[in-house]
């Protein structure tokens, strides 16, 4: 495996008291394989994928739980080798090009700059690198572009750009958080197309961080589906699609626009995404579940459903209410 994260756990201390943000997380993605993490705003997806980086600022702190890449344990290691790991072997694309993107420098000033960050290359070779980068996603003129500064970009060709530089090292893994949200549909679709041709033509392992069922169900081999700070349900992206065992995977389904007619109510998950300071005891959808009896008040644990799937729930979808 790639990547295989155990039990992870990250906190935030506040005076309002500790924040529970990503709560006993494991999972797993091998070479070439997409894994969809889903989930509401506020679930606990993007800090999953800080934590994984080592992005987590004080007072934050990562608790417990391993992560390992290729076998190695990132949690602990020293800030200087994990300067050296991100960006070489493991990328971040983030929902912002412009967290990624200095809008003060050129194009190419900033992806030659990422190559000789980590390598002993010449800068004639990190330009050749870099211009062909910008064609793999799909930007045309590569050499032109490479001159121009982020805000002669498009708001897709400025994810393109970002998406090129994660590129660059031909990393092992990359993490995507949300990085089309903000796209059109098109454009949407031709960089889903190119993620997961790089993922099946050079083994990167991807983890796609979305609050949208729709797009990671046209781009995932796995799905693993977030509330609170916990997985709650995991598996192969067609059978959850198909037959979630989640009540709020359901939900989140059941809540995708699916062509009603006008005057017709869209289906909404009832009431909102708790606090993570203030939970409630036992499974945390409860207040929000439709199957929900007092059993739910005492925590349930992620449970082996059959054909590599688990699920986090007293009351499964499939079994009587």
């Amino acid at each position: 495996m790639t990547l295989v994260v155990e039990d992870l756990q990250t906190q935030f201390p506040t005076r309002a008291g500790l924040i529970r943000a990503v709560d006993g997380v494991s999972l797993q993605v091998g070479p070439g394989e997409i894994l969809g993490l889903v989930g509401e705003s506020g679930s606990g997806k993007s800090i999953t994928g800080f934590s994984i980086l080592g992005l987590i600022d004080p007072p934050g702190r990562i608790a417990g739980g391993r992560v390992l890449f290729q076998g190695r344990d990132l949690v602990g290691l020293p800030e200087e080798e994990l300067r050296r790991l991100r960006g070489a072997r493991i990328a971040m694309v983030f929902q912002d090009p412009m967290m990624t993107l200095n809008p003060v420098l050129r194009i190419d000033t900033q992806m030659i700059e990422a190559v000789l960050a980590h390598e002993d290359a010449g800068r004639e070779a990190a330009r050749a690198r870099a211009r062909d980068a910008l064609a793999r996603v799909g930007i045309p003129s590569p050499d032109e572009r490479l001159l121009a500064y982020p805000h002669q970009f498009s708001g897709g060709m400025r994810q393109r750009v970002a998406i090129a530089i994660a590129l660059l090292h031909k990393p092992q893994l990359i993490i995507a958080d949300e990085p089309t949200t903000a796209l059109d549909v098109t454009i949407q679709g031709q960089i889903l197309f190119e993620m997961r041709k790089l993922a099946r033509e050079s083994g990167t392992a991807l983890i796609w961080i979305s609050h949208d069922l729709a797009v990671v169900s046209g781009l995932a081999d796995r799905i693993a589906v977030m509330y609170a700070g916990r997985i709650v349900e995991s598996g192969p992206a067609r059978a959850v699609l198909a037959a979630p065992l989640h009540p709020y995977t359901r939900g989140l389904l059941d809540s995708l626009p699916r062509g009603a007619g006008r005057g017709q109510r869209l289906v909404a998950i009832p009431g909102m995404a708790p606090s993570l300071g203030r939970l409630p005891p036992g499974c945390a959808f409860a207040p929000r579940c439709s199957r929900a009896t007092a059993a739910c008040e005492a925590m349930p644990a992620l449970a082996e459903a059959g054909a590599d799937r688990a699920v986090r729930c007293i009351h499964p979808l499939g079994d009587a209410a």
